[in-house]
């Protein structure tokens, strides 16, 4: 696997990867950057959330377990020194939809499946950051708790 990265100007900089998306990716302010873009760290937060999140939604489809919604908010921690690398990483997994309690250790196991198995982000963080997780499970007409607006 290949990526590129691009300087385009300021703190602003350009990724590509082999899959042919460019993701734009920019500094805070006060390191001299517009807040045009995702900060780096917080794309490797979104890799993690995506990559076990695939893998959720592909073995519950294998195991016919439909959900309304799902989303996951995931939390780091770091050190507060350079480098600021991250010590620990919460992922809370929030499903929405009704009949969820009766598939609840389905639920479970397939979360523990892709954190233990088969998660590539999380397998590349491990063991040098604790990563641990919880699940929430909501009737259909619930709202989904958001970034910043989590039940927890």
């Amino acid at each position: 696997m290949e990526v590129s990265v691009q300087f385009v100007e300021g703190m602003t900089f350009l990724g590509l990867g082999g899959s042919n998306h460019y993701v734009v990716m920019e500094g805070a302010p006060e390191a001299g950057g517009r807040n045009a873009g995702p900060r780096p760290m917080e794309l490797l937060l979104m890799a993690l959330g995506g990559c076990t999140g695939m893998d959720v939604v592909s073995i519950l489809r294998k195991r016919r377990i439909s959900v309304k919604d799902f989303r996951m908010v995931l939390r780091g921690e770091r050190r507060d020194e350079h480098p600021r690398k991250f010590t620990r990483i919460e992922i809370e997994y929030i499903f929405r939809g009704d009949g969820l309690e009766a598939h609840e250790k389905a639920i479970r196991d397939t979360v523990a499946l892709s954190q233990d198995k088969y998660c590539s982000v999380a397998a590349s963080l491990r063991p040098q950051v604790e990563i641990t997780y919880r699940i929430t499970l909501l009737p259909a007409g619930e709202e989904t708790p958001t970034p910043g607006n989590s039940s927890s």
